[in-house]
């Protein structure tokens, strides 16, 4: 196996994980909370507590391997990943599982940007759209597989399967990271930005939280209230942090790129319309639908299955007539597609109430998410791809932690039919905004040069800098 093959393999694998985990995870919550107790905040929380800490220090994790070097930094995080895993599958209560679920998350955070920067370091500027529609197609068969695995897993034998099953895929992707070598020391290492990760960590687990809470305690709780505002005030001291830090963790002057910023606002709405939508339906279908965990696994494969079928063809196209017009109506179609799940009621009748409109979202998902990447991965400079990931990542992270955070406020506490329905539109409209925001915000970028069939010349490490960020 070549070298391009080998890493376009790695960086598959590598965030094959780490979205198989968010892939499972939904499918076992009813099993969870029956097991542990915690009504709905645990259920939040199982999800939470990992795209919290994922959220907050992914731009953490996209300066230190800028720093450190990719192959450092994944392996780091493979070791970390796979030993929060396993704490997670033997929690012995609620409180265990979140905070394992919280390191989980961190050591998630490692992984994707330094994978993706793997393939933009390799890969020549001409092949770099087909090789990250491949890893896009690739990487989102974790959403194929999740469901059914994990349905299996917990109807068969145990939720806590669904956690141990990572360990199996870390170690091959531990294995095939031998042959790369390591990473050369970086002379142009900046330094860490520890108060800018701090303060982001503060802001959004109080904002989580008291988002969390408040259908337990209610808004005028100091339990509520007393973090919503320390999670406010320190997202502001945050960014009043990151304008003036000597080496910002959030470089604001990345957003300058037309596409880079309105690339990562249409990722803020559209990720948070996938995350809120696909949070509902599997724990609707098993709790008020009576299905087993297989079969509400089964239920929510179809965007999955278009997004793998059709992922790499629309990224393809995207790339020859530009992202703009893909990134406008993928969302639109995704919308219709939840809206037609406005048919579902009691007693559920999955092909007429909840297939279509699944076929139609997964369309729209098709049509939007290698588009979207392509876009933010050409307004970023090479020398900064690092971070530049890292950023996307966390917009589309953070949009989902804080879409799940909200799902209390919008089924008022109970996710019944009226519940669902609520979730539903809230879905929909999302991705309109998001689709309105690519039409008025994303411009084409003109037709690159012939680059030949050399990669950017890497600043620094044996993975190479000329990264960009993903969605």
């Amino acid at each position: 196996m070549d070298r391009r093959a080998r890493v376009l393999v790695i960086a598959i694998v590598v965030a094959f994980i780490a979205f198989l985990d968010g892939a499972v995870i939904n499918i076992a919550l009813p099993a969870i909370e029956a097991d542990l107790g915690g009504g709905l905040a645990l259920q939040q929380w199982a999800v939470d507590a990992y795209l919290l800490t994922l959220g907050s220090l992914i731009l953490l994790a996209g300066s230190l391997s800028d720093s450190f070097g990719r192959l450092r930094i994944l392996r780091i995080g493979l070791y970390g990943f796979g030993l929060t895993s396993v704490v997670c599958a033997i929690a012995t209560d609620g409180t265990i599982l979140v905070v394992a679920r919280a390191l989980q998350g961190a050591a998630g955070a490692l992984l994707v940007p330094s994978s993706l920067a793997l393939i933009i370091a390799t890969f020549p500027r001409s092949e770099q759209g087909r090789a990250i529609g491949r890893w896009t197609a690739w990487t989102t068969s974790a959403f194929l597989v999740g469901p059914l695995l994990g349905g299996a897993l917990v109807d068969l034998v145990s939720w806590r399967l669904v956690f141990a099953i990572n360990v199996l895929p870390i170690a091959a992707a531990l294995v095939m990271l031998r042959p790369l070598g390591r990473d050369e020391p970086n002379p142009d290492r900046a330094r860490v930005d520890w108060l800018g990760a701090a303060l982001g960590v503060f802001g959004l687990a109080g904002t989580v939280f008291a988002l969390i809470e408040q259908g337990r305690l209610g808004w005028a709780d100091p339990l509520v209230f007393v973090p919503m505002t320390v999670g406010l005030v320190s997202l502001v001291a945050f960014v009043a942090w990151e304008r003036r830090a000597p080496a910002p963790m959030l470089p604001f002057t990345l957003f300058r790129a037309r596409n880079f910023a309105a690339g990562n606002l249409a990722t803020l709405f559209i990720y948070a319309a996938f995350s809120l939508g696909l949070f509902a339906l599997p724990i609707f279908l098993q709790e008020s639908g009576g299905f087993p965990a297989t079969l509400a696994g089964l239920a929510t494969l179809p965007p999955t299955v278009m997004l793998v079928l059709l992922g790499s063809w629309f990224g393809g196209l995207g790339g020859q007539y530009g992202p703009r017009l893909f990134m406008a109506l993928g969302p639109m179609i995704a919308a219709i597609g939840w809206l037609l799940t406005l048919a579902l009621d009691l007693p559920v009748d999955y092909w007429w109430q909840v297939f279509p409109g699944m076929v139609v979202a997964g369309l729209g998902m098709a049509m939007t998410v290698a588009p979207l990447t392509a876009a933010i991965l050409g307004a970023v400079d090479p020398a900064r791809a690092g971070i530049g990931s890292a950023v996307n990542n966390a917009v589309a992270r953070i949009a989902g932690l804080v879409a799940i955070a909200s799902i209390g406020v919008i089924v008022a506490g109970r996710l019944d039919v009226d519940g669902y329905h609520r979730v539903a539109i809230a879905t929909a409209l999302l991705l309109v905004v998001g689709g309105a925001v690519s039409w008025i915000g994303i411009r084409n970028p003109a037709p690159p040069a012939d680059e030949g069939d050399q990669p950017a010349t890497p600043a620094s490490g044996t993975a190479g800098a000329d990264e960009r960020p993903r969605s």
